[in-house]
């Protein structure tokens, strides 16, 4: 398979699953073979602009012969989907979230060993430059974490309360950060719009690291906001990091690049001088992140199938997939258990 055309499809055809079908047309190493939709004029649409035909039925996309799909449907029909394709030994890329809840996720995650097919999850901010551009920083070990997600109501992925529609992106992208999930969960929530919450504050404590210290998190997410804002603070004893996604900019302050500058804060603070007058940012050494130019869409898409031509294990995998929807869930809870007014 390394050196074939992998044959390609999309299961839903709407807000992300069009791009998906665009990415596999355009890629030299994919072939858009179909795509399938209950609105035949969507899948049409498609098809009309990048190729293959347009299908109502996923058996006939089974049978059209695919390596690899992307299953953008509403999360409620993830499951039955991914479980016939894997089966048939098609790898799965499947929008966040993996599942409504911890019970499917697993099923689905069960269902992707049993068959041994690639199984992706598209938690798709693991590949934005910014979150990149985060990863690449070394030596820092996270105290505390900081994650802000909101936007207006788009009236998308209202299958599913906020948590699991916005906050699961950065539920995924902590549990990648600190490599373990919460062993606490504070939360509450918030339902104004339907039954389901629309904002959603959660504190999360992780276990203690190698040196014996606790990472803290508060993270809140919200489709009622006034503005759009996908920010993320990182504080640990080393360094500050500062970023935001709609703005594809971030900073960096260490703590080596300002000793000397410390040091001497320190004594002069010991001697009780006044200070007041002093811009404290004059004293600091602050370095922007370099962050690239990528479409974080085509970039998982590249990883999907370089993991469907070598067989490894995807980066997003089942598992993680499974502990991302885990810890939403127990966030849920809960929030319910706070008090919030929800299903």
């Amino acid at each position: 398979m390394s050196e074939s055309t992998l044959r390609c499809g999309v299961i839903g055809v709407g807000r992300m699953g069009r791009h998906h079908a665009r990415v596999y047309a355009q890629c030299s190493d994919s072939e858009l073979v179909g795509v399938v939709d209950t609105d035949p004029g969507a899948g049409a649409r498609i098809v009309e602009e990048w190729g293959g035909r347009a299908l109502t039925d996923l058996d006939d996309l089974i049978d059209a012969g695919v390596d690899a799909v992307t299953i953008a449907t509403p999360t409620t029909h993830h499951r039955a989907a991914a479980e016939k394709l894997l089966a048939r030994g098609v790898a799965c890329l499947i929008e966040k979230p993996l599942a409504p809840d911890a019970e499917e996720a697993r099923a689905i995650a069960d269902a992707a060993d049993r068959s041994g097919a690639v199984l992706q999850v598209g938690h798709i901010v693991r590949y934005d430059p910014v979150m990149m551009a985060m990863r690449e920083l070394r030596g820092m070990t996270p105290r505390f974490i900081e994650m802000d997600r909101i936007s207006p109501m788009t009236f998308r992925s209202v299958d599913v309360g906020v948590v699991l529609d916005m906050m699961i992106h950065d539920l995924d992208l902590l549990l990648m950060l600190i490599g373990s999930e919460p062993e606490d969960v504070q939360a509450n929530a918030v339902s104004v719009l339907g039954e389901a919450e629309d904002v959603c504050n959660a504190r999360l404590t992780f276990p203690p690291g190698p040196d014996g210290i606790r990472c803290v998190a508060n993270i809140t997410a919200s489709r009622l906001a006034l503005k759009t804002e996908r920010k993320i603070r990182i504080i640990s004893e080393d360094a500050y990091v500062s970023a935001d996604f709609v703005k594809r900019s971030g900073i960096v302050v260490r703590k080596t690049a300002n000793a000397e500058q410390l040091a001497e804060l320190r004594e002069r603070l010991g001697s009780g001088e006044d200070l007041s007058s002093i811009n404290y940012l004059d004293l600091v050494t602050v370095d922007s992140l370099e962050i690239g130019e990528a479409e974080p869409l085509r970039l998982q898409i590249e990883d999907f199938l370089a993991s469907v031509r070598s067989g490894s294990r995807p980066a997003v995998d089942a598992q993680a997939g499974f502990a991302a929807v885990r810890t939403a869930e127990r966030i849920v809870e809960e929030a319910r258990s706070a008090g919030a007014r929800m299903v």
